[in-house]
């Protein structure tokens, strides 16, 4: 589905020059916001800026994650977790 974010999503944060991140658009009883994948987003950060890992990963927890801009704040989606079971909970790691 092509939608046009701004106005399918009015209101929502977007983070400038990081469109190539963004995978989807979520919503809950604030709205509609945007859905940007923290692994594109790091990715972007190395290509685009030269960072190392440990630069992108320092970079976007202080400045993008960190960032509180309001109610339609962007989302970030991790897919690098793998569970691991402990009896009766699971518990996750963080690659």
């Amino acid at each position: 589905m092509i939608v046009d974010i701004n106005e399918y999503a009015e209101g929502a944060v977007l983070l400038s020059d990081l469109d190539n991140a963004i995978i989807g658009i979520v919503e809950d009883f604030n709205g509609r916001r945007i859905l940007y994948s923290k692994e594109k987003i790091l990715n972007i950060l190395m290509v685009r800026d030269g960072m190392t890992m440990s630069e992108a990963e320092e970079f976007y927890d202080y400045n993008i994650l960190g960032l509180y801009a309001g109610e339609q704040n962007p989302v970030f989606l991790d897919l690098n977790i793998t569970p691991i079971p402990d009896n009766d909970k699971i518990s996750y790691y963080s690659e």
